[in-house]
């Protein structure tokens, strides 16, 4: 049961991941760059709209809403879609989306019964995944990704702050919309590079 508190904050979580999303598709739908004082601006006053009733036929606040139908993003989630909008922020590189969907692919399937064991379980405390979490934080390091060791670590913080109503280490490090975008953010991936490729070939083709 999430205290008052608890539910401050995860609405208000939520009314600021709500406004991001919102942020980051009208940059998709525009022809031109959203000047950060601009998104900045937007998102503030995005955030009030989500989080405070609107009255009317409604109880509750819109981030509510929301959140009864997807349930809690997972900090790492949150952190990418709220660092996306910041000024010159980075593509998440390949070597985090691959691992992402390749775990995804093995551990719903399980997590859903399909096998002998479940790996949600090992989010329970278990120091095998908190390990595995640690070195897959150094490995971002390494690779020169320093936004995926914040991220990780932030993550880590989060579960052993409980900072979210879960206690399983899973639901802070993975949830459904990640898999999901990790695994079409492949794709998409490979056809930008023959494009890229076609592209350089046309340019450079003789007459």
């Amino acid at each position: 049961m999430m205290t008052p508190y608890l539910q401050l904050i995860a609405l208000l979580e939520m009314s600021l991941t709500c406004a991001v999303v919102l942020i980051i598709l009208s940059q998709k739908l525009s022809s031109k760059e959203i000047p950060f004082a601009i998104r900045l601006l937007v998102v503030l006053l995005l955030v009030n709209l989500f989080f405070w009733p609107l009255g009317m036929s409604l109880e509750l606040p819109l981030s509510a809403y929301v959140r009864g139908v997807t349930g809690e993003f997972s900090i790492v989630t949150i952190l990418l879609l709220w660092s996306s909008i910041l000024p010159a922020a980075k593509k998440t590189p390949m070597g985090f989306k691959v691992p992402v969907t390749l775990i995804a692919i093995m551990f719903y399937p399980l997590a859903l019964g399909l096998g002998m064991f479940d790996p949600y379980v090992w989010g329970y405390g278990s120091i095998g995944l908190l390990i595995a979490t640690i070195f897959f934080a150094i490995v971002c390091g390494l690779a020169g990704w320093t936004k995926g060791v914040w991220i990780l670590s932030f993550a880590i913080i989060a579960w052993v702050a409980h900072w979210h109503e879960s206690a399983n280490l899973w639901d802070y490090l993975l949830d459904p919309f990640l898999a999901i975008w990790a695994l079409l953010a492949i794709p998409n991936a490979i056809y930008q590079k023959r494009h890229e490729r076609a592209q350089s070939g046309y340019l450079f083709r003789a007459d």
